[in-house]
């Protein structure tokens, strides 16, 4: 019972069993709670994204388990935690375009996997796992500030304010 909910869990209750992309199936369920995370102070954003990258650990260990030692491509909880961590902080992404956007950002970083994430990948066990995705959230947190902090300076220049 208790690794069936395990299981469950891991394959983010069932999208991970999504037949195309189910990482990116996997990730949607993500959406609603960092849109949840975005209204709330920033310290109580960060203890619920560090709890939730915590507990997914072992969830993702003993589901990786299952499929005999690997990062199956159905465990998806890794990716569902970590991408609150890819806006945690940017308000402005409570719209519906930004938070498409920095989806579509943390996908890209997650999908390719450039230098670090790959490495990160490497790390054996339910922490690797993890660690893969939460790299892979902060360089899309990164991109995505960058390109916000960029934006809004380009709104107020043209809207006549310095």
């Amino acid at each position: 019972m208790v690794e069936t909910l395990n299981l469950w869990l891991a394959l983010g209750l069932g999208t991970g069993l999504s037949p195309i992309a189910p990482g990116t199936v996997g990730s949607l369920l993500g959406v609603p709670v960092a849109w949840w995370l975005l209204g709330r102070p920033l310290s109580r954003q960060a203890w619920v994204i560090a709890l939730l990258l915590v507990l997914a650990v072992p969830v993702c260990h003993f589901a990786s388990l299952q499929f005999a030692g690997s990062d199956h491509g159905g465990i998806v909880a890794d990716e569902i935690v970590a991408f609150p961590l890819a806006v945690i902080g940017l308000r402005a992404l409570r719209h519906p375009l930004g938070m498409a956007l920095a989806f579509a950002v943390y996908r890209v970083f997650d999908g390719l996997k450039p230098p670090p994430i790959h490495l990160a990948e490497r790390v054996s066990g339910g922490f690797g796992i993890v660690l893969g995705d939460t790299v892979a959230a902060i360089a899309a947190w990164l991109v995505v500030a960058a390109g916000l902090f960029v934006w809004q300076r380009y709104r107020a220049r043209g809207s006549g304010a310095i």
